[in-house]
């Protein structure tokens, strides 16, 4: 198999969700000649709270000005706009959840977010811009993808999960053709209800479009097996992988084998977990590092190696131009400037199973526990799994919602323990945490690579912040002493943050 990709970027800054790598970041990566990503996580719930906010700097107006359904357009502005933003005690108007058949409001909520993060993303230049999902997450595939393909999203990426079905998707969607995708129900059998969802884009289209771009698709992975399933099993073009390292902020693919814990309690990877670049390379596919590999010389390692560059989040994450708060990201790089940031591996905060980084922001151990004291509540449920009732109808539950509720839905009791409510603490990461009717506002869990101890290196003498520009030209290579001639344009530019 050979590449169709021409001057694939050496940096691709990573997807990180929900809301931290948004259309700002991805925009300022890639008007330096590299590849922003938005990420695709949860769009729909940040568009309708950024619009209760009210929409500072008038962005998103103008991205629904140039959404081509203007009567879909219209119904989300009036549902969830709140002119001058709603008062900071007041909780945000809640979207359904997602299932196997969403109302038409949810999934029109879907397309016009997607649409919207990639556009604001593209505007102003020609460069790349990518949008980052999580198999895991199924139920929003197919109106997310459509959404940011009516954007000219250049690439799609995702991981945490086996990918293989999302380039068949895409080749329809090109022509705005219906599609399906399956999704994984617990316990499903033949005589339950079918586990696909269905997505017709005629059906909420109001005009004749042309064709739709096609954009690569790049399937994150951690195994050389994956890489070899991912080429033979998937039902259209693969066009590259990125490979990521256990290092990896976000969510992490477990070990291979069974699960062996640190006396720290972080999942131990082995020599099973290593990935040959060699096999990788022999594929005949780009393919970029991600996870450990945020220097200029291991820039140069991983091409060394074959890799057309390497995948960077944590960098970027808390740059000047990222989505996390102000405040978390300032509190972190304190710490990492005084050689006190942690990130803890946890094997089972998150719902999906998957391993998941955290970083600590009182550096203890004991902070991991803090979260668990809050009243489980499970009102988002992106991180829901699918399950097949005793009557055949599929239901929907969370390892991290009430455990009375989860056990009546046939959970295990043992897969409730230290489980934590990722899609409400992601929301607050990024400034929008939810206000409870008791007065409990959403604690953040901010996640970030094991590269959070090195951020501080970005820092020039005498500064609190360091910008994206700064990121890449460090990752490039490029002494600090050019940054005064390398001066990026959009480092004036007002960006109101939601």
């Amino acid at each position: 198999m050979e590449s169709v990709i021409v001057n694939p970027p050496k940096i691709i800054q990573g997807g990180m969700g929900a809301g931290v790598s948004w259309w700002v970041l991805a925009r300022a990566v890639s008007k330096l000649g590299q590849m922003g990503v938005v990420s695709g996580t949860a769009l729909d719930l940040i568009l309708a709270r950024r619009l209760q906010d009210g929409d500072p700097g008038g962005h998103i107006r103008r991205a629904f000005d140039h959404f081509p359904f203007p009567a879909m357009a219209e119904r989300i502005w009036k549902k969830y706009y709140i002119a001058g933003g709603k008062p900071a005690d007041q909780p945000y108007k809640t979207i359904p959840m997602h299932s196997k058949n969403s109302p038409r409001e949810l999934i029109e909520l879907c397309i016009i977010a997607n649409f919207v993060e990639v556009f604001l993303a593209r505007e102003g230049h020609d460069g790349p811009i990518g949008i980052n999902y999580l198999e895991k997450i199924q139920l929003p595939h197919l109106p997310s993808v459509y959404g940011a393909m009516l954007a000219g999203v250049t690439y799609i990426l995702m991981g945490a999960g086996i990918p293989n079905k999302i380039p068949g998707i895409l080749d329809l969607f090109v022509n705005h053709k219906p599609a399906v995708y399956a999704i994984h129900v617990d316990g499903a059998t033949p005589e339950g209800d079918s586990p696909v969802v269905e997505f017709n884009p005629a059906l909420f289209s109001e005009r004749e479009l042309p064709p739709l771009n096609r954009p690569y698709f790049l399937p994150i992975i951690a195994s050389n097996t994956l890489a070899q399933f991912m080429i033979q099993k998937s039902n259209g073009r693969i066009d590259g992988f990125i490979i990521e390292g256990p290092t990896a902020g976000g969510h992490n693919a477990p070990p291979r084998g069974k699960l062996r814990l640190s006396e720290a309690g972080e999942p131990i990877y082995g020599e099973r977990d290593i990935v040959d670049f060699e096999q990788i390379q022999k594929l005949g596919l780009p393919f970029w590092l991600a996870g450990g590999w945020a220097t200029a010389s291991k820039l140069q390692e991983a091409r060394s190696v074959g890799a057309a560059g390497i995948q960077v989040g944590t960098a970027f994450a808390f740059c000047e131009e990222s989505g996390m708060s102000a405040e978390y990201k300032s509190r972190l790089l304190t710490m990492a400037k005084n050689g006190q940031a942690k990130v803890f591996t946890d094997p089972i905060a998150s719902p999906t199973g998957f391993p998941f980084k955290v970083a600590l922001l009182e550096n203890t151990v004991s902070e991991r526990d803090v979260y668990l004291e809050r009243r489980r509540v499970c009102d988002l449920g992106y991180l829901r799994e699918a399950y097949q009732r005793d009557n055949g109808k599929i239901g929907y539950r969370c390892s991290s919602e009430p455990v009375d509720k989860y056990l009546v839905k046939g959970g295990l009791e043992e897969k409730t323990a230290g489980r934590k409510c990722l899609c409400n603490a992601l929301m607050a990461n990024i400034g929008h945490a939810q206000i409870r009717s008791d007065g409990y506002v959403e604690h953040p869990l901010i996640t970030c690579g094991d590269d959070l101890a090195d951020v501080a290196r970005f820092l020039a003498p005498g500064r609190t912040s360091y910008s994206a520009r700064e990121v890449v030209n460090s990752l490039l290579g490029i002494p600090a002493a050019r940054e005064g001639v390398l001066t990026d344009p959009n480092r004036s530019e007002t960006i109101h943050l939601s």
